[in-house]
């Protein structure tokens, strides 16, 4: 089938988003729509003893200004955290954050007041004429100081500032190995904080129909239907009163995938002032208050005995979860501690984190959300073990990952692996990076002045999250809709969902429209999350596909005259069996429509489809790097990097590889580059434009040598195992441990992540 799944089909979605015709947030305000300006807090905490807003309401073209007095008179609820698992989560104490300060501030960028004037530039100018009193608490911006004998509590609910913890895997069997182990290799690791900066900053517009009581709320999110939720949670609505539609995105990485104080406020605001009100963030307003990615804190220890086999393995970590818990912000530390044994075989395993409040920004899912984290300390330890022990780490690698026929697997911390061959992945990685011709590269960078170094990470990640829904509607022409409940913002599902039907049901894939993102148009959906779009919705499609054809048998037996058991389809033809005769797809959907259809035929050709994921897929793979550090200057330049990946079942292979190149580019963010920084004791925010917070370029980026080694998965109709995360789950610890190598022969054991010339030329001075 042309176009069909397996194909590098170019993307529907490119012609319109390069041409300029994407339509984003801020492209429909309507004019005379009021303009909000959000007035954000000067300190990291503090009580509010006083806001003085008279001056800003005289200011031209200003219509309102309201604070949290108002808010909490309007009776609007909190932000609350969803994620918090019973039975892997424990001793939870996480209270609701309202959208805006009501007597409190507890991080430098909390919303305090929200102003709705005729025009932004007026908004902004009357935010800042208000007055506000603060009496300035101690700030707590790390988990140790907010963990310390002391420390300002930023919740009554939440003694010593824990929010959560997790604890996985058996703690005594993991200490009975460590008493019998020959080595034990044991390292501690920060996983910085990064922001997401996705193209398209953060927006709102709503819009409230008093005669309907509706409101609608177009917002850049990549989960419409859990906004739709929590909106109407928190302002008393019944859901079906309201609409959030999301058209393009222009990126979201997990950042976009909860609902934001803004957009609770912007919906507030809309209905209590019987209006349509706009927001949108500028680049340092996002990097302020944007929920962050990853700051873990991690201690690992390694057991292994004296032939080099793993005992065990315990991992403990504390999260800085932020001001208040985001949505979301169950996963991090729950996925971090269940995957804490990567893809190799460890008899007794321990994980127990912490979740910290903290005055800095709430921390959200972002792209590998406690995934990155796992396979950066598991890499970590295991590349350190073998240098400790004198062994190579390719061999200690190779003994210790699991192989097919163990599969599946299940880990002594909480999953099953559903498939994978890891030492085939390993090898075809080592082959294809000429990691045997690296001592000759080595030598070579060494007469040039330069220290050349090579990493390798092996990878595995959890994907597939939850369940979904997606429907195929025919209309009488024979073109086709499909709707899906999960969400593109960036990934191309408009192309590869209709590679999908035009595959399953022989439609022509020009005759296929897709449709999301419309909470009044789909029925539900998750979102997209945790890498599951071709998972769950590709699985909810194949079961619509499956009801389709089998309501299109009853329809061609009666166009046919025989019975619906001897009609094949094939195609897009049903046929009689045996014989040549036949209807097209698009004649049945003709006919579906009729009058003088009968009346046990229905009406229409269409089918939902939904799709329940039995525990998770768990992608995997191996990631080489290659890289060059200038030890005059502490610059690395990474060469090239060799990614293998096992993402079961390829739809499109090109998409394919960009979702991994894009991913493996953040990962080397992550590793090089990027981390937010928050000066000490005040919680400033340091890093609050891109001239202070390093984004990759183009030209950090090296030629990536992407391999596909697919074991399809039996866990979903398509085989597929997801593939949005796995490149940054590899990348940052591929990178690190080729710098590491490269600073070995100086005595260069550590250096902290992002590995930016200044760390690496201190660390290359303090080695001597």
């Amino acid at each position: 089938m042309k176009f069909g799944i397996g194909q590098s089909v170019v993307r529907k979605e490119d012609k319109r988003l390069v041409s300029g015709q994407g339509v984003f947030v801020d492209d429909v305000a309507p004019p005379g729509a009021l303009q909000a300006a959000i007035l954000r807090s000067p300190m990291a905490h503090a009580r509010i003893a006083g806001i003085d807003i008279d001056d800003a309401l005289a200011a031209p073209g200003v219509h309102a200004v309201l604070t949290g007095l108002d808010y909490a008179g309007d009776g609007i609820g909190g932000l609350g955290c969803h994620t918090i698992l019973p039975g892997i989560h424990a001793n939870a104490a996480a209270p609701q954050a309202p959208a805006i300060g009501v007597d409190r501030v507890r991080y430098v960028g909390a919303p305090v007041a929200i102003v709705l004037a005729d025009s932004r530039r007026a908004a902004r100018d009357a935010a800042e004429r208000i007055v506000v009193d603060y009496e300035e608490l101690p700030a707590a911006i790390t988990p140790a100081e907010a963990l310390a004998d002391g420390a300002p509590a930023l919740w009554e609910e939440a003694p010593g500032n824990v929010a959560f913890d997790v604890s996985l895997g058996d703690e005594a069997a993991v200490e009975a190995a460590f008493a019998q182990a020959a080595h034990i290799t044991r390292l501690s690791v920060h996983n910085n904080r990064v922001s997401a900066n996705a193209m398209e900053t953060r927006g709102a517009i709503a819009t409230y129909e008093a005669s309907q009581d509706k409101l609608t709320l177009r917002t850049s999110t990549q989960s419409p239907h859990a906004v739709r939720g929590e909106i109407a949670r928190m302002l008393g609505m019944p859901q079906a009163a309201i609409r959030v539609v999301a058209g393009d995105v222009g990126g979201g990485f997990g950042m976009k995938g909860c609902v934001y104080a803004e957009e609770v406020l912007v919906a507030w605001a809309a209905r209590r002032l019987r209006a349509t009100v706009c927001w949108q963030a500028d680049r340092s307003e996002s990097l302020l208050s944007d929920y962050h990615g990853r700051d873990q804190w991690a201690d690992g220890a390694l057991a292994l005995d004296v032939d080099g086999r793993i005992l065990a393995l315990k991992v403990t970590s504390d999260y800085n979860t932020g001001a208040h818990l985001a949505s979301s912000g169950g996963v991090p530390p729950m996925f971090a501690s269940a995957l804490a044994t990567g893809c190799y075989r460890v008899p007794a395993a321990y994980a127990y984190s912490r979740a910290v409040y903290t005055n800095t920004s709430p921390t959200q899912p972002y792209r590998g959300a406690g995934r990155p984290e796992a396979s950066y300390l598991i890499e970590r330890l295991i590349d350190k073990a073998a240098r400790e022990t004198g062994r190579d780490p390719v061999a200690l690698r190779r003994q210790n990952i699991l192989t097919a026929g163990e599969m599946p697997h299940k880990t002594p911390l909480l999953y099953t692996i559903d498939s994978g061959d890891y030492p085939a992945i390993l090898d075809r990685a080592l082959e294809a990076a000429d990691w045997s011709g690296f001592a000759k590269r080595r030598t070579a960078a060494k007469k040039r002045g330069r220290l050349r170094g090579i990493g390798l990470a092996l990878h595995m990640e959890n994907a597939g999250l939850a369940n979904e829904t997606a429907e195929i509607r025919f209309d009488a022409s024979g073109s086709v809709t499909v709707i899906a409940g999960t969400f593109s913002h960036g990934q191309g599902h408009e192309t590869v969902y209709a590679q999908m039907v035009s595959d399953f049901l022989g439609v022509p894939f020009d005759a296929i429209r897709f449709l999301q993102g419309d909470t009044d148009a789909v029925s539900f959906g998750r979102g997209t999350v945790a890498s599951r779009s071709m998972i769950n919705g590709g699985g909810a499609l194949r079961v619509a596909a499956d009801r389709i054809i089998d309501r299109g048998r009853a329809i061609a037996a009666h166009m046919l005259e025989t019975d619906a058991g001897d009609i094949d389809f094939d195609a897009g033809r049903f046929v009689v069996a045996g014989t040549d005769r036949a209807v097209s797809i698009q004649q049945v959907a003709a006919m579906s429509y009729m009058p003088m259809l009968p009346g046990d035929l229905g009406l229409g050709l269409f089918a939902e489809g939904s799709f329940q994921l039995g525990g998770f897929c768990f992608p995997n793979g191996c990631q080489i790097a290659e890289v060059e550090v200038d030890p005059e200057t502490g610059a690395t330049e990474v060469l090239c990097i060799t990614s293998v990946d096992d993402v079961g079942t390829v739809v499109n292979p090109m998409l394919l590889e960009g979702q991994m190149v894009g991913g493996i580019a953040q990962g080397v963010g992550q590793a090089l580059l990027e981390t937010v920084v928050y000066e000490p004791g005040s919680g400033q925010l340091v890093t609050g434009s891109f001239t202070d917070y390093a984004m990759p370029r183009a030209a950090d980026m090296p030629p990536v040598d992407f391999i596909t080694h697919s074991t399809p998965t039996p866990t979903n109709p398509l085989g597929v195992k997801g593939a949005g995360e796995a490149g940054t789950v590899g990348a940052t610890p591929a990178v690190i441990l080729a710098v590491l190598d490269a600073l070995g022969p100086l005595g260069v054991s550590d250096i902290a992540l992002p590995a930016t010339p200044s760390r690496v030329w201190e660390a290359i001075r303090d080695a001597g």
